[in-house]
């Protein structure tokens, strides 16, 4: 087993970015692109050990410019957590149902996509606020050889609570080796889930674009520790 310093509650917001596209190759062409600009993993426990290691290494590096700043925390989740999620798809999955995507414009959606994105980031910079050095264990297993899904169960212990069971459900495009994070789900909650149940119903009243503008507006609120 691995154990990992950390913050359990940073651990939690990981899987609630969003992921993939319209349809298999923008997505897959979208993901790869990212993939390219940062450092590559084939093996996805390690690619969980390494990325919760530096964003917890850079937190604690940068706690002056964090007091000084809490949005700073915008970029910490940016360029350390963001490149390592599939944003495009967990969009996807939580408007799918809600909508005839056929029928949707490319670009609305499109734009859905980065207005989830930048509502999360914001979700996630307030929840590193929440940083203590707890422990996360992540426990291993054989990568699925042939499949593009997988899951990857890990146990937050924080001394004198119980502990928390979270699993992070990891998938790769057809014809990519590298796994990227698309869901976690919180002692038996997945966040998909959950952000689906939270937003349907306004997407079928309100529509795509309307929703859109409301995720962008609550995305630009100042970052602050969750209540």
């Amino acid at each position: 087993m691995k154990y990992i310093s950390g913050s359990a509650l940073l651990l939690v917001s990981l899987a609630l970015v969003p992921v993939a596209a319209f349809g298999n190759e923008p997505a897959e062409k979208a993901a790869a692109q990212q993939v390219e600009k940062v450092e590559q993993y084939t093996d996805p426990f390690k690619m969980m050990e390494v990325v919760a290691d530096k964003t917890f290494q850079r937190i604690a590096r940068d706690q002056e410019l964090i007091a000084q700043d809490k949005e700073y925390l915008r970029l910490i989740v940016n360029e350390e957590l963001v490149p390592y999620i599939d944003s495009r798809y967990a969009a996807l999955t939580v408007i799918g149902r809600s909508v005839n995507l056929r029928e949707l414009p490319r670009e609305e959606f499109d734009n859905f996509v980065v207005a989830f994105e930048d509502y999360m980031v914001a979700s996630y910079a307030g929840a590193l606020t929440y940083y203590r050095d707890q422990k996360v264990i992540i426990q291993p297993a054989r990568p699925p050889e042939n499949q593009s899904i997988m899951t990857i169960k890990t146990r937050v212990i924080d001394p004198g609570k119980p502990d928390i069971t979270i699993d992070f459900k990891l998938r790769r495009n057809r014809g990519s080796e590298y796994w990227l994070v698309y869901d976690m789900v919180a002692e038996g909650i997945s966040l998909l889930d959950s952000k689906r149940a939270e937003l349907s119903n306004l997407i079928r009243q309100q529509g795509v674009a309307r929703v859109t503008e409301l995720l962008l507006e609550k995305a630009k609120e100042p970052i602050k520790v969750p209540e």
